[in-house]
């Protein structure tokens, strides 16, 4: 008898525990940030933004910088085959889609994450 009791304390008790915890449904928020305008000139993407930038957990001026720096590496890659571009740029992770109408781009470091479309 007293096992059963000792186990239903237990549950009581995590269930108390869970019931204080926070809540995971909470989630972070993508903050939109200035687009890059024309960062190719003279080239064949003259006038043609880096758009839609977002991050997570870095800022503005970091997240601009990365989709100028990591999108000029991701031009000089070979086209793969998937229409999926993965590499590093500074530590950043990145994959690019670029079988839409526009590429969509998303960079991850830690927790830190950013997006942006071409």
């Amino acid at each position: 008898m007293t096992g059963h009791r000792t186990a239903g304390i237990v549950a009581l008790i995590a269930a108390a525990l869970l019931a204080l915890a926070p809540g995971t449904a909470t989630a972070a928020k993508f903050r939109p940030c200035a687009p890059v305008v024309n960062p190719y000139p003279g080239t064949r993407y003259e006038g043609t933004d880096l758009t839609r930038i977002r991050t997570l957990r870095a800022s503005c001026r970091t997240a601009r910088r990365v989709a100028r720096r990591a999108h000029y590496k991701a031009l000089g890659l070979p086209l793969p085959p998937d229409g999926i571009h993965r590499f590093t740029w500074h530590g950043w992770k990145v994959r690019g889609d670029l079988r839409p109408d526009h590429d969509r781009y998303l960079a991850r470091k830690g927790t830190r994450r950013v997006r942006w479309r071409f």
